[in-house]
């Protein structure tokens, strides 16, 4: 039997379900002036996983990376869900967002 893709899988799920609270968080104790370092790192784990030859570690490079870029729209989604109070705003960057605590 050959695991690699259940094994990629699974990797992709847990890496996916790891960038949602990364976000999360990224954006309240640091707002979207973060998005360079996702672009950064997305851009250098997609050239990881070209230079790897291995046929499990590339792809999950691959999804890294690219969930990395993904993060970079996210984070400013996330942003205009903590403006509508779907999220808790940082009251110590209250004047980054349209919404103000109420």
């Amino acid at each position: 039997m050959n695991y690699s893709g259940l094994i990629i899988a699974v990797i992709t799920f847990v890496v996916i379900g790891l960038f949602h609270p990364l976000v999360v968080k990224g954006e309240y104790y640091f707002g979207t002036r973060i998005w360079w370092l996702f672009a950064i790192a997305g851009v250098c784990f997609i050239i990881a996983s070209l230079l790897v030859t291995n046929d499990i570690l590339s792809p999950v490079l691959g999804v890294i990376g690219c969930s990395c870029l993904w993060s970079i729209l996210e984070i400013f989604e996330q942003k205009e869900r903590v403006e509508k109070g779907w999220f808790p705003m940082n009251p110590k960057r209250k004047g980054d967002y349209k919404r103000r605590e109420q």
